[in-house]
This record gives structure tokens, sequence and C-alpha cells, in this order.
């Protein structure tokens, strides 16, 4: 069990309550839980015997929750850039994945997607891809928390043979694992084109019984609402609602293509939404009306997709580009600030995974998923608002040290988990077997 400590800084954004910046405190960690936040003078004398660290520049946060990847896909980095969405998975992305995909690619992927997260300060991801038992030990050897997904698609992989299938085995994953305090998941159909009425029926009649979230792409491109009204009579977010998925469990990933009727329906429903801002631009997927969802009380997270659609993992440059899209798509300078982008890169996103009980915040009883930010780089002097430089200035690169549960993981840029020792030999074996599609 971590020790007992005192993390002593110069500003603790604690999320909660919102819009709070609280300079010169002290956060008190013991059994990994968050016992009290207080003025650093009263730290030592409240909690004697404590370790102390000292945090004199840095701005500590909440862990950086991604609510939405495909971490093994860290192994297909820039493996067919510069394409729209199903030309890319239909000719490249697939092929690869049916020729490559295996238990030992999803844990070496996901193995170099934690190491890349935690030294950018995320402590929870929610993953959506194949051999899910193999993200969830990966995750745990990174000593990360993670949010895994039940997949569902109805064609066959080397994962599964039909969607039945792969609900099985992704049911017969969370019995074994649901113990584990690291790791929660979610049912995660595909998307509306790749999932049947049928299987769809089957995922909300057992996320009710389950009480487990969905987490789904939906109106990510105009194609997909072309070709569903075609199919379907309907949009996704309305075939959706007369399949029985919409409410606070609904996770709708990217939610780009919505009109004022839709933004209305996912509010009333008390849904979620993740924003892929760097994906969505990658593949001129389109422009998401955040400051619209967020006006009508639409809860909002950020994620990353996955390295292969981004091509970074990289939470802070999520929040930055969030909160200037979100700006120019409303006309408006005050859309989404950088308080709200914080949010949504934190709570908000263990909101839509429904772990909010346990992360996203700095409020005691929660677990300590923290991230110490070094605030005395040139780039970010002088400070007038510590927030606003956490979302407009601040990267990935100022992150000095990361906890999950209390456990030290990122100390003075250095990773000190073992299991994210050699990824770089690993990496380059992949490589080397995908090259040909890579030159293809």
């Amino acid at each position: 069990m971590a020790a007992a400590k005192l993390l002593r800084a110069r500003w603790v954004v604690p999320v909660e309550p919102a819009g709070a910046v609280l300079e010169d405190q002290a956060v008190a960690v013991r059994d990994g839980l968050i016992e009290a936040v207080l003025p650093a003078e009263q730290a030592a004398a409240a909690y004697p015997g404590y370790e102390t660290l000292e945090l004199p520049g840095h701005a500590l946060i909440p862990g950086l929750v991604n609510a939405h990847t495909h971490a093994a896909m860290s192994l297909m980095r820039g493996l067919s850039d510069d394409l729209p969405l199903m030309l890319w998975l239909q000719e490249h992305i697939w092929p690869a994945e049916a020729r490559h995909v295996s238990p030992e690619f999803v844990r070496d992927g996901t193995l170099l997607a934690c190491a890349e997260m935690l030294r950018g300060g995320v402590t929870c991801f929610n993953d959506m891809y194949f051999f899910p038992e193999a993200s969830l030990e990966a995750a745990l050897g990174a000593r990360m928390r993670s949010a895994q997904g039940i997949i569902a698609i109805e064609f066959p992989s080397a994962y599964a043979s039909d969607a039945e299938d792969y609900l099985r085995r992704g049911l017969a994953i969370r019995d074994r694992w649901r113990d584990e305090p690291l790791v929660s998941f979610c049912f995660a159909p595909h998307a509306p084109y790749t999932v049947s009425d049928a299987t769809f029926r089957r995922i909300a009649a057992l996320a009710a019984e389950l009480d487990l979230q969905v987490h789904v792409h939906l109106h990510e491109t105009a194609e997909e609402l072309e070709r569903s009204l075609a199919e379907h009579g309907a949009r996704p977010l309305e075939r959706l609602r007369r399949l029985g998925l919409l409410g606070p469990s609904l996770i709708a990933v990217h939610a780009v293509h919505l009109d004022e009727a839709e933004i209305e329906l996912l509010a009333r429903h008390g849904c979620s939404v993740v924003h892929c801002p760097s994906s969505n631009l990658k593949l001129a997927s389109g422009f998401a009306p955040v400051d619209a969802l967020v006006k009508k009380g639409v809860n909002l997270a950020l994620g990353t997709d996955g390295a292969a659609s981004n091509n970074r993992l990289d939470m802070f440059q999520e929040m930055r580009t969030a909160a200037l899209l979100a700006k120019a798509v409303a006309g408006d300078a005050q859309a989404l600030p950088a308080h709200a982008a914080l949010r949504a890169a934190t709570l908000g996103g263990a909101r839509a995974l429904g772990i909010e009980r346990i992360a996203g915040s700095i409020v005691p009883g929660k677990s300590a998923d923290l991230a110490a930010i070094d605030m005395r780089a040139p780039e970010l002097a002088p400070c007038y608002d510590v927030v606003s430089h956490l979302v407009y200035a601040a990267g990935r690169e100022n992150v000095s040290h990361v906890w999950v549960a209390g456990e030290l993981l990122l100390q003075e840029r250095e990773l000190l988990v073992p299991a994210l020792r050699g990824l770089d030999t690993r990496g380059q074996l992949w490589q080397n077997a995908l090259r040909n599609l890579a030159d293809s």
C-alpha cells in the first residue's frame, strides 16, 4: 500500500467545486485515497509523520480521463494518414487488424499507449478494442485505471465469431475482473453502421440489468447519417431511441452532426458526449456543436480516439483544441472557457464512465488519481491564471508527477513502472510486421 503522504502544491485545482483554484495548499493521501485538502501551512501539524513532497511551482489537478480511445492502435500510428474515415477503415485499418490483431498485439499496443498517456497526465482511459482482456492486463501492468469495452460488432474477427460471441466473451471477462478496483466496464457496440437492431436491443437489456454504460460511436460523419436514413428510415440517434438505448448510461462518441432536436434529446435523457476534436479534424468528420451541448446541460467529456487517427494520445492537446474550436463554431469567445475544458477532461469523463464517485476531482474520499504540472517553464511565464495556462499554454511535456490510487507512477518525467520499459523494441517489431501495409 502506498505510504501516507502530503503533496504541497503552489496551486490545487480540485475541479469540484466548479471554478475553484486553491493557492498554497496540501493534499493528504492515505491508503490510496484523498484524505483532506487544506492550507499547506497547517498540513504538517495536522498530519505528522506523513511523507511530504514539495511542489513549489506546480499545479496539482485531477488525473485526466481519456474518455474514448482504442489504445492498442498506438501500433498503427501513422499507418495510413490523410484519408476519410470509411476509406481509411475499409481499405487500411480493418485489413491490418484482420491480419495482425491478437492478444499480443493488443497487450503491446496498450502498454505503449499507457506509457504515452501517463507521461501526459492521463490516469484513466476508456478503451474499445478487440481482446479487451489483453488491454485490461496491460493497463493493470501499467497501474492505470481503465474502463474496458465489452465490444460488439456484426462481423467476425480473430477475437470472436459474431455479435453474440463478442458479448459472451466480454461478459465472461467482466465476471473474472469485476472486483478489481482499477477496472470498470462499458458495453461498446462499435457504431450504428456495424451493429444490428437485434444486438442493440440485447445490449440495452443487458446494460439495464447490469447497470453498465453503453459506449458507441454516434453521428460521427455525414455519411453515417445518410446510410442510416437509407437502411433504417431514421437518423442514428432516433434509431437508438427507438431501441431503448437513450439514458444516463449512453456515452455518445463524436456526436458531430446533431440538429437542435437531437441536442435536446441527448440533454433530456441525461446522455454524455465524448468530444474528440483532433480526430474529428484529422478525418474531416466535422465540427461538433460543443457550446450548444454544454448550454443544454449535456455532460461533456473529452477523448483522443486512437493514435491511428489523431495521432497523439494527448489530453492537453484535446483540451486546447476543444476550447478553441468551440469558440469558432459558436462565434462566441466565451464558449467552453478554460475551467469548462478542464472539467470535461476530468470530472466530465469520470461522470460519463459512471466512476465520478471514485475519480475526476480532488475531493476527500475519492481515489488519489492526480497529476502535477510544473508551471515554472519559460513558456508558462508569467502566470496570471493557472487554469487558463493549463488549457491554452501548458502541454504534456510540463507534466512532472502522476499518481493513480496514491501510487507514484511518474516522477520528474520518468516512468517508474517496470512493465513500461523496453517498449521501443516491441514497437519496432510490430512496425516491421505492419510495414508492408504502410508502404502499400
